[in-house]
């Protein structure tokens, strides 16, 4: 739980909303970051969400749209990525360029209204800080209802 919340002060930071762990918030444009591994141990560390789109008065929601940046500074063999899944179908995107300040290209998994996974990695051990950016759409690219609840962060 503690690690959660870490990460949840983290978003807030970045967002400049009040979540705490086990507490969702309804927003129209999304982001957050934390550090992945902060001990530098771990190669396997992982970060994981669960984001629901929901039919707010705009429309009903068509797909989660999401990218990731990679703000530490270039290490070999070192890159961050990201996972969205739901139901049978999943994408990932991987930001090739760490520490550039660009994010990588959006990834968008049409998946409907409900509750998607999104998921943070890395490839070996070593601290990296990174952000996030995700926007559930309808069909048409018009934002929808999005609340998000951290359920792993180790």
């Amino acid at each position: 739980m503690a690690k959660n919340h870490l990460f949840l002060q983290k978003v807030l930071m970045v967002v400049s909303l009040t979540l705490i762990a086990g507490y969702t918030a309804t927003i129209s444009a999304h982001g957050g970051g934390a550090t992945l591994d902060p001990a530098g141990n771990k190669a396997t560390f992982t970060a994981l969400a669960r984001v629901t789109c929901l039919d707010d008065g705009n429309g009903p929601p068509d797909h989660l749209v999401a990218r990731i940046r990679d703000n530490s500074p270039a290490t070999p063999g070192m890159f961050v990525s990201l996972q969205l899944h739901k139901g049978s179908k999943a994408i990932s995107i991987t930001d090739t360029t760490p520490g550039d300040a660009e994010f990588s290209p959006f990834v968008t998994l049409q998946g409907g209204n409900g509750t998607y996974f999104m998921m943070a990695d890395k490839t070996i051990a070593g601290v990296r800080d990174f952000e996030v950016e995700w926007h559930c759409n309808t069909a048409t690219g018009v934002h929808t209802g999005t609340d998000i609840v951290v359920d792993q962060f180790e």
